[in-house]
């Protein structure tokens, strides 16, 4: 698309055609791509959430260091901020790397068995300092996997379908997150296995993805585009410098997702104090309630965000269907503030959860079509990506901020509510993409 066409809404057909390749995927091409988006996604997540959901949590009890919800704190803190830094800086650089094995596979293959060395850092160390030191090294990893994958979005697949892919990767994160957290629990009491088998499904993650897709192309001499590679120090400090160019609806989109993943955390994150605290729950009762609310929200965020993307392909709109789903994260939302008890926040979970299913998966690929330079998808995909950390973490400031102020968690629920219509109006009032 050019600079001039991207000022205006896209009435065209999208393009069936891959960008690296310049002529249509078949249909083998699409399958290994389908299964290696399911099981990237899949692999890293079961290992992730085994460990820091788990396994990681309950050896900190059993190590007796300190508390250990603030070792559990301090970990995850410490580990967004090298999270937030390594999306960026690995995207951008394998938007410039150059390789007979491509730009992209090189450092998803690499990252994995970086994460691999950091848990096994986390997790044999018995002192706060190596714990810290091995789990920034996972954010590491797992980032300079996830920011070039992500890119491949951009880079191999068609317009026409990186709604269904988008949601491939999207939906495999669901399972992969429910998952890791059943196979954390068959060896809490037997940990050694389970930190050994979360070791080796991070190794083996970048090594199945890139056997799995179609060879990349190599980029020793030349970009994925047929441009001549030449660089040099001046370009990569270049590579790093945010989109200033043609970039209105790129940084639309990356409000939009930080608002509503501010919003979605709001909630989301404190489930167990709002149970107890606000719905006036008994721990026994907050327990049994948070385990079906899972059942819940894991069930209808599948199916809708498989039916999502394909849907998003079909129609060829991207911007309305993330729209819609932040309005139903919203009404979700909305519930437990008029119903406040189990029931409300079990319709929360539904709800709440079937809007965000349709809306990760197309939110991935409304990313990708408002990307303002193809060439360095991977660094502007980094920098989308932050939206995600930075909702993260600000949501338990803004959460402290109103019990603090308020006393209780009444008002949680409506300054969440806004939060996520107010990026819903970001969305829609992105240009380029239906």
């Amino acid at each position: 698309m050019t600079e001039n066409e991207s000022n205006e809404p896209s009435a065209a057909i999208l393009s069936n055609i891959a960008p690296d390749s310049g002529r249509k995927l078949t249909s083998a091409e699409k399958w290994r791509f389908g299964v290696g988006f399911v099981l990237f996604s899949l692999i890293w997540m079961i290992a992730g959430t085994s460990g820091s959901a788990v396994l990681l949590p309950q050896r900190f009890t059993e190590l007796n260091i300190g508390v250990p919800e603030v070792i559990l704190g301090t970990m995850n803190s410490i580990g967004c901020v090298f999270a937030l830094f390594a999306n960026v800086i690995f995207g951008a650089l394998s938007d410039i790397t150059r390789s007979r094995f491509g730009k992209r596979t090189p450092w998803i293959v690499v990252g994995g068995f970086i994460t691999a060395a950091g848990y096994v850092l986390a997790f044999s160390s018995a002192q706060l300092v190596g714990i810290v030191a091995g789990w920034c090294i996972v954010q590491v990893g797992v980032n300079m996997m996830i920011a070039p994958a992500v890119a491949v979005l951009s880079d191999r697949i068609p317009e026409n379908v990186r709604g269904t892919f988008s949601a491939f990767y999207g939906g495999a994160q669901i399972v992969g997150s429910s998952a890791g957290t059943f196979l954390g629990s068959q060896f809490i009491e037997n940990m050694g296995i389970g930190f050994t088998i979360g070791v080796a499904l991070f190794a083996v993650t970048g090594i199945v993805t890139v056997l799995i897709w179609p060879r990349e192309r190599s980029s020793a001499s030349t970009t994925s585009f047929g441009t001549t590679a030449k660089l040099d120090v001046k370009q990569l400090l270049r590579s790093f410098i945010p989109p200033t160019r043609n970039c209105r609806d790129f940084y639309l989109a990356l409000m939009g997702r930080l608002l509503l993943i501010l919003g979605w955390n709001m909630i989301s994150g404190y489930q167990l104090y709002i149970l107890q605290k606000y719905c006036g729950l008994s721990v026994k009762d907050s327990a049994a309630t948070i385990s079906t609310m899972s059942v819940i929200s894991m069930i209808v965020l599948i199916v809708t965000s498989m039916v999502s993307g394909p849907l998003s392909d079909r129609l060829q709109r991207r911007k309305i269907i993330v729209a819609v789903g932040s309005v139903i994260i919203a009404i979700g939302m909305a519930i437990p503030w008029f119903m406040p008890n189990a029931l409300g926040m079990m319709l929360f979970a539904g709800i709440g959860g079937a809007g965000y299913g349709i809306y990760i998966a197309v939110d991935q690929a409304l990313n990708v079509d408002v990307l303002p330079s193809q060439e360095e998808a991977g660094k502007d995909l980094g920098i989308l990506n932050l939206a995600n950390t930075v909702g993260q973490v600000l949501a338990p400031v803004v959460v402290g901020a109103i019990v603090l102020v308020t006393g209780g968690y009444t008002a949680l629920f409506p300054i969440a509510v806004v939060a996520v219509l107010l990026g819903t109006v970001f969305i829609m009032l992105i240009r380029k993409v239906q």
